[in-house]
């Protein structure tokens, strides 16, 4: 049994495979910058208040706005 849940549930250094995205607007422009279905992501660093998540992703390292980031459901 698969258990998915957005990325931002996800603590520091801990990693999870990307499993789809819950916008479809968002999940293009996500798609296009290497986040396939199926990557490995880490959470690096996570501002406060709401900030910016960023993150690493087939060894690149990426900066979402939380909006983004919530539409990246990870299992």
């Amino acid at each position: 049994m698969r258990t998915e849940f957005s990325i931002l549930t996800l603590q520091l250094a801990q990693k999870a495979i990307i499993h789809h995205y819950s916008d479809e607007k968002i999940s293009s422009k996500l798609i296009s910058m290497g986040m396939l279905p199926g990557s490995v992501i880490e959470v690096v660093r996570k501002a406060p208040f709401g900030g910016a998540l960023y993150i690493k992703v087939n060894g690149f390292s990426f900066a979402l706005r939380e909006n983004e980031a919530a539409t990246i459901i990870v299992e």
